[in-house]
């Protein structure tokens, strides 16, 4: 299927590797020309090469902490007025909330809420001008069903699924869209930490917290960022103009509600 964004220029936030880097490579397959940014430059620069030689396409970097305002506008100056823009930021970390303190919640804030709504704020009016954008938000399947230890997570994705909320159905009749995908468990950097410490706790083998974490999810496997991608590229395409404001769980089928 041709996606019909061919030309077009996309932002893509914390692209370097995992499903940020799956979403790059998916637009990129589908002739889409992209600014990716993430910290760590020695990464992000291998990745982008990789794209080019695959694709062709044009790449630009921007190493830099996206969470950051200076960060924004080092990857704003270099993507300026993009016709796609992928929200992502690694997540905050686990814990009690009786532990958290007030920064605590204002990093997360700023990294999973506040972050991709001043991102939509500086692209939002030129893709209205334009007659066409695709804005996706690389969330949590948390949103769906909260997880108790990642309270800092539960809480700043929700926000921005709220805010969200309104805002899609404000702007699509400009033909902006604008939706969240919801990753379960994905072979990324951080499952693998996530299992190497399950491993350890357990008193098991790496191989064997895997197959344990895998017997959790119904299609038996972790999800890889190749597929997460796609379903980016997708929601960006012109076929899916008449989606908007929704929140797409990609997860194997883990979450087990009807709705």
């Amino acid at each position: 299927m041709d996606m019909g964004i061919s030309g077009r220029t996309a932002l893509v936030c914390a692209a370097s590797k995992g499903l940020g880097r799956g979403c790059a490579e998916a637009l990129a397959a589908e002739g889409v020309n992209l600014t990716i940014c993430a910290r760590t430059a020695e990464t992000l620069e291998a990745t982008a090469a990789g794209i080019r030689a695959k694709t062709g396409v044009e790449v630009k970097t921007v190493a830099c902490d996206i969470t950051t305002p200076e960060g924004r506008a080092a990857a704003l100056a270099a993507c300026p007025q993009p016709d796609i823009l992928v929200n992502n930021a690694g997540g905050p970390p686990p814990g009690d909330f009786r532990q958290f303190t007030h920064d605590d919640w204002i990093r997360a804030l700023e990294a999973n809420m506040l972050t991709p709504i001043e991102l939509i704020r500086a692209t939002v009016d030129g893709m209205i001008g334009r007659g066409f954008g695709r804005i996706v938000n690389i969330t949590s399947s948390a949103v769906k069903a909260p997880i108790d230890v990642l309270g800092l997570s539960n809480g700043a994705r929700s926000g921005l699924t709220g805010f969200v909320a309104g805002l899609a159905r404000k702007v699509a009749p400009q033909g902006v869209t604008i939706n969240n995908l919801l990753p379960g468990i994905f072979d990324t950097d951080r499952i693998v930490a996530t299992v190497t410490a399950q491993a350890k706790a357990q008193n098991v083998s790496l191989d064997e917290a895997r197959a344990r974490r895998m017997k959790s999810i119904p299609a038996g496997r972790f999800g890889q960022p190749d597929e997460f991608g796609r379903a980016c590229a997708f929601l960006c395409s012109v076929h899916a103009g008449y989606i908007t404001g929704q929140n797409l769980l990609i997860d194997g089928g883990t979450y087990p509600g009807t709705f």
